[in-house]
């Protein structure tokens, strides 16, 4: 038997009343600005809530196929440029803000409910579908709005000046898109595309202020992953697209083999993103932030076209000439993914440890912009059209990876220290 005294038994954790914690779990307010959580990761919620934007950019995708033309381009333009918006603003407010909690979780369902229905309407955006699609819009950002400022009213006199400036332009965002409802289809298209321009000019101008002088970091690796899966969405529609276009095309020979080609486009798309560009931090000082930010604009865009791309390059597989409209737009969707990157670049972390390594890489991705433009001029037939791009994709990845390996180490390790 021993003599020492046992060890006290641990107290038992006292439970939360049945209404008190129901409350706390609903009505718990969101985090206030500094609150970040540096060591979250991705939660199941955020995933399912990007679920919703596949459906909406594959809807916008699937109408480029159709009408493959400048007005058609254009129209899609705009519309995704109000789908990464809407996306922008859900992400950073779970990101900032958001809690494992029933509020949060209510909140995100209720956007879910009006994105699904925007998805209803956004195919045939540039008809009269079009005033449901604005109407639709402006609660959506009426509600963002609101979870905007029940943080700003929970937070310090000095931490309120940027959400301020924020809030009114989301309410000006409000007013816009509820007033192009009754607009003419030409009208309304003219004015999203003003407001999309003119959102992200001025969010760009006040995230530059806000982190001139920084008081807390907002980026964390879950952030970084989250633009990252985006990316993944829209490179899903190149491989819908490929299948679209199979599907579609009496299959031989050539059709297939455009058809490969074309969704190892997809595969260059995603190999020079995964290791330039994703898993590696941003600055958060000065510009570098909000160029990280909104360059995934047009880079995601450009990714999501050529995925609308691929039905008309399979189709077109026999063709002598890749048809104009869609030639430019596979060379105009790689030209702009390539130019994106050297514009992300500069804004990484570790950008400054190898100046001369990412400087080389960039002049590599800027001259094979140029090339794939100058292809889609040309016009080559859909195959060799789709083997040139990839050729060009896969020339400035080997090029990267042999930059890095002579500064001795990987292209796709994660920068450290």
């Amino acid at each position: 038997m021993s003599d020492s005294a046992p060890e006290p038994r641990p107290a038992a954790s006292k439970g939360v009343p049945l209404g008190a914690g129901t409350r706390r779990w609903l009505f718990r307010p969101p985090r206030r600005h500094g609150e970040v959580d540096p060591g979250r990761s991705v939660s199941f919620l955020e995933l399912f809530y990007d679920l919703v934007y596949v459906v909406l950019v594959g809807q916008a995708a699937h109408t480029l196929a159709e009408h493959l033309t400048w007005r058609g381009t254009a129209t899609f333009a705009v519309v995704f440029g109000l789908i990464w918006i809407a996306w922008l603003n859900g992400t950073l407010f779970y990101q900032l803000h958001g809690r494992e909690d029933g509020h949060t979780r209510s909140l995100i369902f209720v956007q879910m409910l009006l994105l699904s229905l925007m998805a209803v309407y956004v195919g045939h955006a540039d008809g009269d579908d079009g005033r449901t699609l604005a109407v639709l819009y402006a609660v959506l950002l009426a509600l963002l709005t609101y979870q905007w400022f029940t943080v700003y009213r929970l937070d310090p006199p000095e931490l309120r000046r940027t959400p301020r400036r924020y809030l009114i332009v989301m309410l000006v965002g409000v007013v816009v898109m509820a007033a192009s409802a009754p607009l003419s289809a030409d009208a309304r298209l003219v004015v999203w595309a003003v407001f999309v321009v003119a959102w992200c000019a001025v969010e760009c101008v006040i995230l530059i202020s806000w982190r001139r002088t920084p008081s807390y970091d907002v980026v964390t690796d879950a952030l970084v992953e989250r633009f990252g899966l985006f990316i993944i969405i829209v490179l899903g529609e190149v491989v819908i697209g490929v299948v679209n276009g199979l599907t579609d095309t009496e299959r031989g020979a050539i059709v297939t083999t455009t058809g490969l080609l074309g969704l190892a486009v997809g595969f260059g798309f995603w190999w020079n993103y995964a290791d330039l560009v994703s898993r590696r931090l941003p600055r958060e000082t000065g510009h570098s932030l909000a160029t990280w930010i909104f360059a995934h604009m047009p880079l995601s865009m450009a990714v999501a076209a050529a995925g609308a791309g691929m039905v008309g390059l399979v189709e077109h597989a026999t063709d002598d000439r890749t048809p104009v409209a869609m030639s430019w737009l596979m060379g105009g969707s790689v030209a702009v993914m390539l130019i994106t990157t050297v514009v992300l670049l500069p804004t990484l972390a570790d950008y400054d440890r190898h100046p001369p390594l990412y400087t080389s890489v960039q002049a590599a991705l800027v001259t094979a912009a140029v090339a794939a433009l100058a292809l889609g001029w040309l016009r080559p037939a859909p195959w060799l059209l789709a083997l040139s791009l990839l050729l060009l994709l896969f020339a400035t990845w080997v090029f990267a990876f042999v930059r890095w390996l002579s500064a001795g180490s990987l292209i796709n390790e994660r920068p450290t220290g």
